[in-house]
């Protein structure tokens, strides 16, 4: 009998440029920079540390329940785009029609936790699927990796590079590809190509370029298969992020032990939270699971 999948939290302290200030009442109000903004944010079940919250925008969702909404603004309203920075990482942020701004502050302890894993290994080779707008592929970078960031949005990998522009990082060892993610693993297999490090962030539903069809339930098995013929055991981790409400960490946990059982290393699971500033509590954002050598 398999024993229990080790559980554990990685949580997102404030920076400089990002803190959940509060939250409560199915909304919360953080700061991004010199602005704040409220969004929805259904598992903040208990009330606010404060009732007088102050923003420069709000995301309100729409009326059904596919995701949809608008931003509202206070006047002056915030700019089209602004710079943040995460250590050596630097972004623009902006008010996305999907109420993010552009990048995912609860992966801070995820970026961290990489460069740690990945620092002191000469060359090493660093994955990231599903690679967004960089902050992820920039964070690594940092550690001297030699890395490929994939995403299917055409317009994320263009702002991606404005961002290792804005970094200084232009020059690193970065390939950016354009590409629908399972496509791209399953090339690399054929490719013999191996990595050191892997960090998946699949959303629940998505389109690649060429119109691929992503269902993440569906999906998910046979992307963690290629991903495993693309790890040894001299690799270093595979992470793995799902924000599907519906799915448990014990699932996914459970989805790795079975393919990357094999490799020397351990398996975890568990959640992403962020720490609020009123009252130090945690908000829960994701699930994620990950198998690491040492």
């Amino acid at each position: 009998m398999a024993d229990p999948l080790p559980l554990g939290v990685m949580v997102a302290e404030p920076w400089a440029d990002y803190g959940l200030i509060d939250s409560g009442n199915g909304r919360k109000l953080e700061r991004y920079g010199p602005y704040r903004f409220i969004r929805p944010e259904p598992q903040a079940m208990w009330a606010p540390a404060s009732d007088d919250w102050h923003a420069n925008g709000e995301f309100v969702p729409a009326s059904d329940e596919d995701g949809g909404g608008r931003w509202y603004y206070e006047q002056p309203a915030p700019p089209e785009s602004w710079p943040l920075a995460w250590n050596e990482a630097h972004f623009e942020a902006s008010c996305t029609p999907f109420r993010h701004l552009g990048f995912f502050p609860d992966m801070a302890p995820v970026w961290a936790w990489g460069r740690e894993r990945l620092n002191g290994k000469p060359d090493a080779q660093f994955l990231n699927l599903f690679g967004y707008t960089g902050v992820g592929t920039l964070a690594l970078s940092g550690a001297d990796a030699h890395c490929v960031h994939v995403d299917a949005s055409k317009k994320s990998v263009a702002q991606a590079r404005e961002n290792a522009a804005l970094s200084g990082m232009g020059d690193r060892p970065i390939r950016w590809i354009v590409d629908d993610a399972a496509k791209f693993t399953a090339r690399e297999v054929r490719r013999g190509r191996r990595y050191d490090g892997i960090l998946l962030d699949p959303p629940k539903y998505g389109r690649g370029p060429d119109g691929e069809v992503w269902r993440l339930e569906e999906d998910l098995p046979g992307l963690i298969a290629d991903c495993r013929r693309l790890l040894d055991g001299e690799s270093r981790f595979l992470f793995l992020t799902v924000y599907a409400v519906r799915m448990s960490a014990l699932a996914i946990g459970e989805l790795l032990r079975a393919h990357l059982g094999d490799l020397p290393g351990r398996i975890e699971c568990g959640e992403l939270a962020v720490r609020e500033e009123a009252r130090g509590l945690l908000l829960p954002t994701a699930i994620w699971a990950r198998w690491t050598r040492d």
